[in-house]
C-alpha cells in the first residue's frame, strides 16, 4: 500500500468527526452551507468513494461511513441490518439539524435509501427527502450478477470471522467489481482495502454481506419505495457495470416512467471513484 493513499484516507479522516449516533459510532464529513445533499455509499466501501466528489457538488454535502464501514463502529456484536442502517441515517440528520435534503446514494446504499423512500411514502419518514439519485446498485436483486467473492463470501457462516481476510482474497474480490472495459483506477483498490481493514472490519465481511440475502427477502418493499416515491428519482449508471447491470435502469424506467435516466458510457460499478468530475456534473445537473 502506498504512502499516498494512506496520506488520503488520513486527510479525509482528519475532515470530518466522530459522532455518537443511537449509541453508535458513525464517522461523518460535513461541509458546506446551503441545500443539502446526503451522500451514502456501498458495500464494501465507505464515505471515502465520494471524496473525489464532495468538493465538485455545490451546498452543503454530508457523507458518512454506515457502521461497519470506514471509520465507523464496527463492534463483532451489532446489528447490520438494512433496517438499522436506516434507522442510523434518520438519527444522523436529525443529531445534525437536517429537515430537508436530497440523497445520493450507490450500491448498498441505494436500498437503504428504498427503506427511506418507503418510510416517506408512508409518512414516518423523520425528514423532508425532496430527491433521489441512484448510482450503481442492485436495485433488482434478482438481476445482479453477483462476483465470483460475494458469491464464496455469502457461503461463508452468517457471523464474525476469527480471522482477517487474506490481501489476496480482498484485491481480488474487488478486483472482479470492476469491468476489464473499466478497470479500477491506480491505487484504487489499496484504498478501499484500507478503508475495509479498518479497525479490523474485514472480519465482518461475512455478516456484512447479508444485506444481499435481506434484499432478496424485501424487494417488493424497496421496489414500491421507490416506484411509489412522489419526488423525483434519477438513476446515472455507470454503462459498464459488470454487477448492477444495465438493464436494471430500463427495469425502473418501465415500472415508473417519471425516472429519469442517465448514462455513464465506459464507466463501471463505482463511478465516484472511477469519474469522480463526470459523475459530480451528472449529479449537479439533475439537483439543480
Amino acid at each position: 500500500m502506498t504512502s499516498s493513499t494512506l496520506a488520503a484516507l488520513q486527510a479525509w479522516r482528519d475532515g470530518g468527526k466522530v459522532h455518537s449516533v443511537a449509541g453508535r459510532d458513525v464517522f461523518v464529513h460535513d461541509t458546506g452551507t446551503g441545500p443539502t445533499t446526503v451522500l451514502i455509499h456501498g458495500f464494501p466501501g465507505s464515505s471515502f468513494d465520494w471524496a473525489e466528489v464532495v468538493d465538485l457538488l455545490g451546498g452543503r454535502v454530508i457523507a458518512f461511513d454506515l457502521p461497519g464501514y470506514g471509520f465507523s463502529d464496527k463492534s463483532p456484536t451489532a446489528s447490520y441490518s438494512l433496517f438499522d442502517q436506516a434507522d442510523i441515517v434518520e438519527a444522523l440528520l436529525a443529531q445534525l439539524g437536517t429537515g430537508r435534503c436530497r440523497i445520493v446514494a450507490h450500491d448498498m446504499g441505494d436500498t437503504v435509501t428504498a427503506e427511506l423512500a418507503h418510510r416517506a411514502n408512508n409518512g414516518t419518514l423523520g425528514f423532508d427527502l425532496e430527491q433521489i439519485v441512484l448510482t450503481n446498485g442492485s436495485i433488482f436483486i434478482d438481476q445482479a450478477q453477483l462476483t465470483r467473492g460475494q458469491r464464496l463470501t455469502l457461503r461463508l457462516p452468517d457471523r464474525v470471522s476469527s480471522f482477517s481476510m487474506p490481501t489476496f482474497v480482498l484485491r481480488r474480490s474487488l478486483g472482479e467489481s470492476f469491468a476489464r472495459s473499466a478497470p479500477a483506477p491506480a491505487g484504487a483498490i489499496d484504498t478501499l482495502i484500507a478503508a475495509i481493514r479498518h479497525d479490523r472490519g474485514d472480519r465482518l465481511m461475512p455478516r456484512l454481506i447479508r444485506y444481499i440475502e435481506e434484499r432478496r427477502v424485501h424487494q417488493d418493499r424497496w421496489t414500491t419505495g421507490f416506484v411509489d416515491f412522489d419526488g423525483p428519482l434519477a438513476l446515472v449508471w455507470g454503462t459498464e457495470d459488470p454487477i448492477a447491470v444495465l438493464a436494471m435502469t430500463d427495469r425502473m424506467k418501465a415500472l415508473r416512467p417519471s425516472t429519469t435516466v442517465v448514462a455513464l458510457p465506459g464507466v463501471g460499478h463505482w463511478p465516484s471513484i472511477e469519474a469522480p468530475a463526470l459523475l459530480a456534473q451528472r449529479i449537479s445537473e439533475q439537483l439543480g
